[in-house]
């Protein structure tokens, strides 16, 4: 088994299963020539989003992590008329390029893109009363994770959704001696996420175009 055939695997998948989309493709594009590092999930990873927004019929979605907004596209198209995405981006440039590409998606009026430090944006939600919200993906700085799980838990209800990605880093994150800060975050963020009675959770590991790697899944009881 290699990465070669994992993508390959990946790419039948999507050519099977996805139709065909510019805007999707215009966004991964206009990403790699503003220079955003190429971590967007895959196009499979999307489309995973997408139905597990609309299988739970969310209304309200939080995103932590916008980067060039493919991931946010998937997700805001999964909406409702009445629906609302807020997404959350640390870096203006990235949040510059998110915001042309969910234009060029027709997906503005669907999408609130706040700029600044998640951890700093996170409480002003809450104050704004922003929550509860459906579903919730967590897909941004890996040593924030633990933070990023209170502040889900606190804007979520019963039956919201939270979901992490890039929980197993090419199973680095089974040496409880490193010190990687990437891995220690992750790390923390298993052990809260069992810990804690108000969430029945899982993770599952994934092969593909993203190498090895995998995703957190939590309901909130």
């Amino acid at each position: 088994m290699s990465a070669t055939l994992w993508a390959e695997m990946d790419d039948y998948i999507v050519e099977r299963l996805l139709p065909d989309d510019p805007v999707l493709e215009e966004a991964l594009a206009a990403s790699t020539a503003a220079g955003l590092p190429a971590i967007s999930v895959s196009a499979a990873q999307g489309q995973m989003l997408h139905l597990f927004a609309r299988m739970i019929g969310a209304k309200r979605i939080l995103e932590i992590g916008t980067l060039g907004g493919y991931s946010a596209i998937f997700l805001a198209r999964s909406l409702p008329a009445d629906g609302k995405l807020v997404t959350l981006e640390f870096e203006p440039r990235h949040a510059e390029v998110a915001a042309a590409n969910l234009a060029r998606a027709a997906l503005s009026d669907k999408v609130d893109l706040r700029v600044g430090r998640a951890i700093d944006t996170l409480p002003t939600l809450e104050a704004e009363g922003q929550g509860p919200f459906d579903l919730i993906f967590i897909d941004a700085d890996k040593p924030s994770n633990p933070d990023y799980l209170h502040w889900a838990l606190r804007l979520s209800r019963p039956g919201t959704v939270i979901i992490c990605d890039n929980v197993v880093r090419s199973g680095k994150v089974l040496d409880g001696e490193s010190t990687d800060a990437n891995v220690i975050g992750v790390r923390r963020f298993f052990d809260l996420a069992g810990a804690d009675p108000r969430l029945s959770a899982t993770a599952v590991q994934t092969v593909g175009a993203k190498g090895y790697d995998g995703f957190a899944l939590l309901l909130v009881e």
